[in-house]
């Protein structure tokens, strides 16, 4: 599961530069936005890292509808909606142990 989240988390530090600037609207104050996420969607944080811009980003997700949301905390505290979904499933996946053969 972490390689796929952090595989997800990447593409969307990519994407979230342009992103967030063009979804100035949808950025708020960080409680604010968490607090939404749970009570309109009932999603708590599944996964979390440092962007190479020193932004935090986020995947929320609700385990019972499948709902998910990614976020973006930017430096100065603005969290900043990125992307959304349905059907979140978490994956349980075993790290390959190095130079191990594929």
């Amino acid at each position: 599961m972490k390689h796929t989240c952090f595989a997800l988390m990447t593409t969307v530090i990519i994407l979230a530069g342009s992103a967030v600037q063009a979804q100035v609207n949808q950025c708020a104050k960080r409680a604010d936005v968490l607090e939404r996420l749970e009570i309109k969607y009932g999603e708590t944080r599944q996964s979390i890292g440092l962007g190479s811009n020193n932004s935090v980003v986020e995947t929320f997700a609700s385990t019972e509808t499948g709902s998910w949301t990614i976020t973006v905390t930017q430096p100065n505290g603005l969290t900043c909606l990125v992307a959304s979904g349905q059907a979140f499933e978490t994956l349980e996946q075993v790290a390959k142990k190095t130079g191990s053969p594929v």
